[in-house]
C-alpha cells in the first residue's frame, strides 16, 4: 500500500468535505421537511448533492494534487503547513457556508448567492441588520465556527503523514489524477459541464438549491457575472433583429409612433445583428439609434396648460398580502382610505426581488434581466434613459428624496449621473424623530418630502421619495401606531402599520399644500417582503399594490394583469406629457382591451413572462381538472428549455401545462435578448437636446 501514499492526503481532505456537505444537506432537508417531502421524486436531491459536491471538490482538489504529484517527497514535507492550512480554510470556508444557509434561506428562500455578494459592500448596514435584526443567528453561527474550526486545527494535524514513493511513479500517475479531478470538476461527458441548472428536478426552487452546495452556490453566482453582457449563453440566442419586431407588437405601441422605422435596425444595410450594434458602440458611433424609441401622446382629457407634477413614492417590501384593499392583512388603514381616492391597481406584479429592480422599472421602465439591475451595471451610470432626463429636458426640478444613504446600492451615482438635479440623504436631515440601522424614520422622511416640494414653488418637479423603515430589523419610534403583533413591537406587520401611518401622515399635510392640487402621485411597492414558495417562481410574491392619486385620475380600480413596467408611461398619460421615449412598458390609459395583460419578474437567474389566458387556452393547457381562471406563464432557466405552467390566481399553484407555448418563449426570449442588446450598445436613451 506504500505505493498509494501520496493519496493519502487528498482522500482525507475529499471525504471530508463529502461527509460535511451530505451531513448538511441530510440536517436541511428535516428543516425544510415539509418543502423538500413534497416533491415527488424528493431523494434526487441527495443524489443530485453528490454530484454537485463532487463539483466543488475536483476544483478545490486541483491546485494541492498539481504541487503533492509534481514535487519531490521531502520538498512537500517542507512546505506540508501550507497544505494542511489550504484544507483547513477551504474547508472552513465550505462549512461556514452551510451554517450561514438557515438564515439566508428563512429570508430569501434559496441558498446563499449573489444576494450575498451584494450586501458585502455595505458592512456598516449589514453589521447593524444583523446585530439588531438577526441577533441569535449570529450568535449560533459564530460559536459554531469558532468550535468546528478549533477540531479542524486538530483533527489536521495528522493529514499530511503519508508514505513516500518514488518520484517517477508520482510523475506517471498525475495525469491519471488530473483527469479524474478535472471529470469531477466538469461533471459532464456532454460538450457543456454541468451547472446549477443540472441540479433543478424539482418544481420547488428551493429543493433545487438545496440540492446544490452554498460553497458552489455563491461560486457560480459570482461566476455568472460575467454572463451580464449576454443572455444567450443562460436562456438561448436570437437575433437582434427577430428580437425587435416581436418586443414592437407586444408593447402594444402602433407602429407608427415609433420614432425610427424598423429597416434601420433590420435589413436593407441596416443593423441587424448584435455584433453590428455592439461594433457600433465600441467604435464610437453615436449614430447608432434606439430601436424602441417612440412617440408617446397622452389622451386629451389628460392634457392642460402645463403638464402636471409627479411623485412617486416607493414603498419598502409592501406586498400586496399586507395591504387590506386588496384583500391582505388589514395593516394599511391610510392605503386602503385613499384608494378610494385614485385608482388601485389589482393585478399588479414587481419585477423583482431587490429595492434596485423596483427603481429600475419604476425611473427607467426597463425590464429585468439575468444581470444585476442597471442601477449598479456600468454601461448604464450615465446616457441611460429615465423619467428624470425626460422631465428634466422639459424644465423640471428632478430630485431623489431617501432616509438613508443614497449611496447604498450605487443609487446616487447612477441618479447623479442620469437626469436628477438633487439628492437628499441621510446626512440631510437635522432635526429627526428617529434614527435606525437604515436611516432615519419614515415620517421624517414624510415631513422632509412636503418641505423640499414647498420649497418648489410653482416651478414643476419630479421626485422619487424612497422608504426603508419596512426593513428588518423593522426600526420605528414609540407611540405612533396600535401594534398588530403585541409580543414583538420590531415586527413586520408592525413595522408595515408604521409605513402606512408615515404615507398617511404625508397626504394631510400634502394636502394642504399648493402643490398637490397640481401633481400626480403614486404609491407603489419596490417588492414584496421575503420572497418564498414551493414553485421555480412563487408569483404570488411578486404581487404588489399600486395606487394613483391626481388630476384626472379615475376613482376606480384597474384589474387587468399588468407589470411595475407600465407604470411609468401610464404616468406620464396621467401628467400630460407629450413625449418621445424608449420603454418598452404599457401605458394602461390607451391599452386595448384585445391586447392580454402581461407580467416579467425576475427569480434570481429564472425568469417569468405571465400573461392572461382566455378560457379556450387555458382548456387547451391546463392539466385535466384544473380551474380555467389562471394566467398563461412561461419560465426560463439557465441551461435548460423553457417551460409552459397555468398560475391560478385563485389559490396561488402554478401547474405544467399539456403544450408548450412557444408564442409566449418567444416574446419572453426576445424581451431579454433585445434589452440586454441595447444596454451593451448603450443605447437605450433618447437623443440628446438639440
Amino acid at each position: 500500500m506504500k505505493k498509494f501514499g501520496i493519496y493519502k492526503p487528498l482522500l482525507k481532505y475529499m471525504a471530508t468535505l463529502l461527509v460535511v456537505l451530505s451531513v448538511s444537506r441530510l440536517i436541511l432537508s428535516f428543516i425544510y421537511f415539509s418543502r423538500v417531502y413534497a416533491v415527488p421524486d424528493w431523494y434526487r436531491m441527495f443524489t443530485l448533492g453528490v454530484r454537485m459536491d463532487m463539483i466543488m471538490i475536483g476544483y478545490l482538489c486541483f491546485i494541492p494534487a498539481v504541487f503533492l504529484f509534481l514535487l519531490p517527497d521531502k520538498a512537500v514535507k517542507k512546505i506540508s503547513w501550507i497544505f494542511r492550512w489550504y484544507f483547513i480554510l477551504t474547508i472552513f470556508y465550505m462549512v461556514f457556508m452551510e451554517l450561514v444557509t438557515v438564515p439566508f434561506v428563512n429570508e430569501y428562500d434559496t441558498r446563499p448567492n449573489r444576494l450575498f455578494v451584494d450586501y458585502l459592500q455595505y458592512p456598516h448596514e449589514v453589521a447593524s441588520m444583523l446585530v439588531k435584526g438577526f441577533t441569535m443567528d449570529l450568535i449560533v453561527v459564530s460559536v459554531l465556527s469558532v468550535i468546528i474550526f478549533y477540531f479542524l486545527i486538530k483533527l489536521s494535524r495528522s493529514w499530511m503523514k503519508f508514505d513516500g514513493i518514488r518520484y517517477g511513479y508520482k510523475l506517471a500517475m498525475f495525469p491519471f489524477a488530473g483527469a479524474l479531478l478535472f471529470l469531477f470538476a466538469r461533471s459532464s461527458f456532454s460538450p457543456h459541464p454541468a451547472s446549477p441548472g443540472t441540479a433543478a428536478f424539482a418544481s420547488d426552487q428551493l429543493v433545487n438549491s438545496l440540492a446544490l452546495n452554498s460553497g458552489y452556490s455563491l461560486a457560480t453566482a459570482i461566476h455568472y457575472m460575467k454572463d451580464e453582457k449576454d443572455v444567450a449563453d443562460l436562456y438561448g440566442k436570437m437575433d437582434f433583429g427577430k428580437a425587435l419586431p416581436i418586443v414592437k407588437k407586444d408593447t402594444g405601441i402602433a407602429d407608427s409612433l415609433f420614432v425610427f422605422p424598423e429597416e434601420t435596425f433590420s435589413g436593407n444595410g441596416g443593423l441587424s445583428s448584435r455584433n453590428e450594434i455592439y461594433g457600433s458602440e465600441l467604435s464610437g458611433n453615436n449614430n447608432v439609434k434606439c430601436p424602441l424609441l417612440h412617440r408617446q401622446r397622452p389622451l386629451k382629457e389628460h392634457m392642460s396648460s402645463r403638464p402636471y407634477n409627479l411623485v412617486i413614492m416607493l414603498q419598502e417590501s409592501l406586498g400586496a398580502e399586507f395591504v387590506g384593499a386588496l384583500g391582505g392583512l388589514k395593516l394599511t388603514p391610510n392605503i386602503d382610505s385613499l384608494a378610494r381616492e385614485g385608482q388601485l391597481f389589482t393585478n399588479l406584479y414587481c419585477t423583482g426581488t431587490r429595492s434596485v429592480r423596483g427603481i429600475e422599472a419604476m425611473v427607467s421602465g426597463f425590464p429585468p434581466t439575468p444581470s444585476r439591475s442597471v442601477v449598479k451595471l456600468g454601461k448604464s451610470q450615465t446616457g441611460f434613459f429615465t423619467m428624470a432626463e425626460l422631465l428634466g429636458r422639459l424644465g423640471y426640478h428632478t430630485s431623489f428624496i431617501y432616509g438613508g444613504m443614497a449611496s447604498f446600492d450605487n443609487m446616487s451615482t447612477f441618479f447623479t449621473g442620469n437626469g436628477f438635479d438633487s439628492i437628499i440623504d441621510e446626512k440631510d436631515f437635522k432635526n429627526y424623530v428617529f434614527k435606525g440601522t437604515w436611516g432615519v424614520s419614515d415620517e421624517d422622511l414624510m415631513r422632509k418630502a412636503d418641505e423640499v416640494f414647498k420649497g418648489y414653488g410653482n416651478e414643476p418637479f419630479f421626485s422619487m421619495v424612497f422608504s426603508s423603515s419596512n426593513h428588518t430589523p423593522f426600526m420605528y419610534p414609540d407611540g405612533r401606531i396600535t401594534l398588530y403583533d403585541k409580543d414583538n413591537k420590531y415586527s413586520l406587520h408592525n413595522a408595515v402599520k408604521y409605513a402606512d401611518y408615515s404615507l398617511g401622515l404625508f397626504f394631510r399635510l400634502a394636502e394642504k399644500s399648493e402643490y398637490y392640487r397640481h401633481t400626480i402621485f403614486i404609491i407603489v411597492a419596490d417588492h414584496n417582503t421575503r420572497t418564498y414558495g414551493d414553485m421555480l417562481v412563487p408569483i404570488h410574491k411578486f404581487h404588489i399594490p399600486a395606487l394613483i392619486i391626481g388630476p384626472g385620475v379615475p376613482k376606480e380600480a384597474y384589474t387587468k394583469l399588468c407589470s411595475q413596467l407600465d407604470m411609468a408611461p401610464t404616468l406620464l398619460d396621467y401628467m400630460g406629457v407629450d413625449n418621445e421615449n424608449p420603454m418598452p412598458g404599457r401605458d394602461l390609459c390607451q391599452l386595448p382591451d384585445s391586447i392580454p395583460g402581461r407580467a416579467i419578474m425576475q427569480f434570481y437567474q429564472i425568469n417569468a413572462y405571465m400573461e392572461e389566458s382566455r378560457t379556450k387556452d387555458c382548456l387547451l393547457k391546463a392539466a385535466d381538472g384544473y380551474p380555467l381562471n389562471g394566467c398563461s406563464v412561461l419560465i426560463m432557466q439557465p441551461k435548460k428549455k423553457p417551460a409552459s405552467f397555468i398560475y391560478d390566481q385563485a389559490d396561488s399553484t402554478l401547474v405544467p401545462s399539456k403544450i408548450p407555448d412557444w408564442k409566449m418563449a418567444l416574446k419572453a426570449l426576445s424581451l431579454e435578448t433585445l434589452m440586454t442588446d441595447m444596454y451593451n450598445a448603450r443605447i437605450y436613451d433618447i437623443p440628446s437636446a438639440k
